[in-house]
This record gives structure tokens, sequence and C-alpha cells, in this order.
């Protein structure tokens, strides 16, 4: 008498659809964030005119997030059809991809722990490029300006890095009301103002660097946040571990289930 191991085995209801609701949420994201980029682009008239993408030399913040959107939106979509229609195709790709952003991650995060001081070169260059274009696009002004108000900073590495933008350039070419100075981000905030002053820069670096500290914030970015990360160590691990941890879950869902699949097909297939 023969028994065959996957004579009565059955694909689980339970993983299916639980796989199924973890996937939906990726979906229903992915299409949030793209919504939120291509009205964001629509805005600014990207659409309309393509070439602005190109344009733009620093980084716009709705290219990140559509990027985000679009990987969601693929990842939940397969998942979901995946699961419903039990998919092996669909489920291992899924699967894959949620295995190669975990390890890319994990890789990430040692490398920079590993080359620290190669990584803040990368990000001083990064922030340098971006003062460049602070201008030239409205988004990535607002996330420059939070980024200073919120650390209480002002340039990458200190104000005089606005000089590698044309408009707050101290050169005597430039013909700029900002000459020489810096966004009001940068500037330390009046209690008794009420109303942002947004020209409370104008002109601040036409002055002794000794009277910066009673105007502006004289750390640079790059500063704040390697002071800022120790502090927070915590809480940033504890984000890593979350995220990690539903990419983890959501791999034992996606296996479990293609497991079953794969027995049931084996089971029928005597």
């Amino acid at each position: 008498m023969h028994y065959y191991r996957y004579s009565t085995a059955e694909v689980s209801c339970w993983y299916k659809y639980l796989l199924f609701s973890y996937n939906i949420v990726f979906w229903l994201a992915g299409v949030a964030f793209l919504a939120a980029g291509l009205w964001a682009w629509s805005e600014k008239g990207v659409l309309s005119d393509l070439t602005k993408v190109t344009g733009l030399h620093g980084l716009d913040p709705v290219v990140l997030v559509l990027v985000v959107g679009v990987v969601m939106f693929t990842l939940g979509f397969a998942g979901c059809v995946g699961a419903l229609r039990e998919n092996i195709c669909l489920l291992k790709f899924f699967c894959g991809t949620i295995v190669f952003i975990f390890l890319l991650e994990l890789a990430v995060a040692v490398l920079a722990f590993l080359f620290q001081d190669w990584v803040r070169d990368r990000v001083k260059e990064f922030f340098e490029n971006n003062i460049k274009s602070y201008r030239d696009d409205i988004d990535l002004q607002n996330l420059i300006d939070s980024l200073q108000k919120i650390n209480h900073c002002c340039g990458a590495q200190g104000p005089d890095d606005w000089d590698f933008n044309i408009y707050f350039n101290c050169s005597s070419e430039s013909k700029s009301r900002e000459k020489c100075g810096v966004p009001f981000s940068c500037c330390i905030p009046d209690p008794a103002q009420k109303v942002v002053n947004t020209q409370c820069g104008y002109d601040v670096r036409k002055k002794s660097k000794s009277q910066w500290h009673d105007q502006i914030f004289v750390k640079g970015c790059i500063i704040a946040l390697e002071a800022w990360l120790p502090r927070n160590i915590y809480i940033v691990a504890g984000v890593f571990i979350a995220i990690s941890l539903l990419q983890i879950f959501g791999i034992f869902l996606a296996r479990t289930l293609i497991s079953d699949i794969e027995a049931v097909k084996a089971g029928n297939a005597f």
C-alpha cells in the first residue's frame, strides 16, 4: 500500500485572506502615494511639460513619493491577486521583491555604519546640490526649510554653504536682493512675532560672524543630524525593527501560501 504525503493537502483560507488583507493595505497606500505625487506634479505643471523632471538638478520630493507609490502599488497588486487567485508566480514575485528590499535595507544600514566618513561626504554633496536648486522647485524648498527649522540648522556644514545658490551668493555679480543672506528658515524665531518674517535672513552674512549667533542658526544640518541620531537611536531602531518585522511577516505568509498551493498541486498530480 502506498501513502502520499499531500493526498489531503489544502490551501489554508486563514493564510490566504490574511495575506490578502496584508497586501490590500499596501495597495491602497500605493494608490494614495501615486495620487498625491501626480496631483503635486500637475500643480507644478510637470505633467504638461515632462522636461521639467530632468530640468531640476536637485531632488524633487515628488519623485520619491511616486517611486514609493509605484513599488507599494505593484507589490500590493501582486500580493492581492496572487493570494486570491492562488497564483504561484505572483506570490513568488511578491515574496522575492520583499526579500530583496529587506536585504537591501540591511546592507545599507551595515555599510552606513562601517563607512561613516564616506556616507558623510555623500550626504554633504547631496545637500549642497539641493541648495543649488533651492529656488527651482517649491517642494524641494519646503523640504529644506522644514529640515532647517526642525533641526535649528543652516546649510550643510554652516550658513556659508548658501553661497552655492546663485540667489544667496555673495559675489559681486549677483543682483539678487537675497545676496549674501540665508533663507528665513535659518533665522532664530522671535517668540514675539506671530507672523513669519521671510526677509529676516537678508544681508546677514555681510555682518561679522560673531553677530550671526543672534540672528541665525550657525550649526550645519549635517552636524545637527549627527547629534540628533544618538539622542533618538531607540526611535530609529524601533522603526527599523517594526518595518523589518512587517516585511518578515509578509514573507512568511507568502511562503506558507506558496507551500500550500504546491502541496495541493502535488497531491492532485497523483
